[in-house]
């Protein structure tokens, strides 16, 4: 069963990093992704390396897509 919402958690969390939703802005899919890293181990689903690892993936994710509109601006 652990292993099930694991699997499910970390595809909601890599399906918002991949699609995030059509009104949010880099800022907000950022903020969400680390909430939902938060809840993932405040629930015990993951650990803490585990967090840490989606955290650093979120923020590569973001700087880029904030480096791509300054680029562009």
């Amino acid at each position: 069963m652990y292993d099930d919402a694991k699997a499910q958690a970390l595809y909601a969390w890599h399906e918002l990093l991949t699609n995030p939703e059509d009104q949010m802005n880099a800022q907000e899919q950022y903020d969400e992704l680390l909430r939902l890293a938060d809840n993932f181990r405040e629930k015990r689903i993951i650990d803490p390396e585990e967090r840490k690892t989606l955290i650093g993936v979120a923020t590569l994710s973001y700087a880029r897509a904030v480096e791509g509109t300054i680029c562009e601006g």
